[in-house]
């Protein structure tokens, strides 16, 4: 498989967890008045439950990856998720829906899971940085366009063909992967599914200090994002009269994510995964502080809120592929479990946090603004403790071989 061919596939199949969310968003005020749903902030489950379901769901493929590889995985993990789409396009009851949806997101998780896992395969140090910031690059034009596509479908039909269409493009991308995706694990690394072996795994991978700060720090920022996504339908298209322009609001924000990625993965390897997610950890922290100053104003608008939005947004592009780099470093024999143990940290925090900044919107950006700054305040902090209280250092300094393993123990 070519490079364009394989960062494609990497990250179109972790782009369907983003189209299982950000399609609903345009949709979710016509599922609840269908379902019967007349709490508005009820309805924000539909996409809350699916997050929180995907982070711990994230603790299960990365070992089982471990053992029978990653294609075979990817696979199971798609199947599931034409089943559960249909599913949930047939279904008339509002908590019937929420039980799907904890299901979908949790037996698919090893979408989010194995993109990882294969990257670390194939490459480390900033280079694999550099890979990541691209696969996310490309991802991120699908919550761009993921509003947009369920508004369309909504024009023509129903939001039951939002899940129909969901089940269609999930098995076009498991014909895909079953006829060109090799299996990446070196077969001296397969771990046996031993209770023992995959609870020592797991926990190396969440106690090693150099890994653990990044991980619980990338949830934090990752929080905020969540629970802007869960609450953008009322806060932009309610709250700032967006409309039916909200999915338009939410891809301006999705644009500068994907333009932070293209930048990353152009200057990661020059200056280093530390020194730019740091550089933009710092300046996160101070565009949220803006952030929070601008909702606590009377009179906030949208042109005032989306403009700093968009900026938070595209620091996190420099921060997310970065942090994940950093945080699985350190595991080329195990990157399937240390994937998993981490996708679950980063996701179950994330989205349990995000869900609680939704269901506390009180028709201001406030309690969003807030989550922002703190998220990133102790993001900051956790860097500070994995990195011995430096920033900006290199362990790959400049001139040295890329492709070496830095032994973090």
């Amino acid at each position: 498989m070519g490079y364009r061919e394989f960062i494609a596939m990497m990250a179109m199949m972790m782009a369907l967890q983003a189209l299982a969310i950000d399609t609903m968003l345009p949709s979710l005020g016509q599922i609840a008045a269908d379902l019967h749903v007349s709490d508005p902030n009820r309805r924000q489950l539909i996409v809350g439950s699916y997050l929180l379901s995907t982070g711990i769901g994230s603790l299960v493929p990365g070992a089982l990856a471990d053992r029978f590889g990653r294609r075979a995985v990817a696979l199971v993990c798609l199947a599931i998720y034409v089943v559960l789409s249909v599913a949930c396009a047939l279904v008339t009851d509002f908590t019937a829906l929420l039980v799907l949806r904890v299901l979908h997101g949790f037996a698919c998780a090893g979408l989010t899971v194995v993109p990882s896992a294969i990257i670390r395969d194939r490459h480390d140090g900033d280079r694999m940085a550099r890979m990541l910031s691209t696969v996310s690059m490309v991802f991120m034009i699908v919550p761009i366009l993921a509003p947009l596509l369920g508004q369309t479908i909504l024009l023509f039909a129903g939001w039951r063909f939002i899940f129909a269409t969901l089940a269609v493009l999930s098995s076009i991308m498991g014909v895909w992967v079953w006829l060109r995706l090799e299996e990446t694990l070196h077969s001296e690394f397969r771990q046996p599914i031993q209770p023992r072996t995959i609870a020592a795994n797991m926990s190396r991978a969440a106690t090693t200090r150099a890994s653990i700060g990044y991980v619980l720090g990338s949830s934090l920022v990752l929080a905020g994002m969540f629970g802007y996504v869960n609450s953008v339908q009322q806060l932009v298209g309610e709250h700032f009269g967006a409309g039916d322009m909200m999915p338009i609001c939410f891809g301006i924000t999705g644009t500068a994510l994907a333009f932070a990625n293209f930048s990353n993965s152009r200057i990661v390897e020059r200056f280093g995964a530390r020194r730019v997610s740091h550089t933009a950890l710092l300046a996160f922290i101070v565009t949220a502080s803006l952030q929070v100053w601008l909702a606590l104003q009377p009179d906030e608008t949208l042109w005032q809120f989306l403009p700093v939005m968009a900026l938070n947004v595209c620091l996190m592009g420099f921060i997310g592929a970065n942090f994940s780099s950093i945080a699985l470093q350190p595991f080329a024999d195990m990157a399937g479990a240390a994937s998993s143990v981490q996708a679950f940290l980063r996701m179950a925090i994330a989205s349990f946090v995000g869900m609680l900044v939704g269901q506390a919107y009180d028709g201001t950006a406030v309690p969003l603004a807030l989550s922002l700054l703190v998220g990133g305040s102790l993001s900051l902090v956790l860097v500070l403790w994995s990195e011995h209280g430096r920033l900006f250092r290199r362990v790959l300094p400049t001139g040295s071989p890329r492709e070496t393993v830095i032994d973090f123990h």
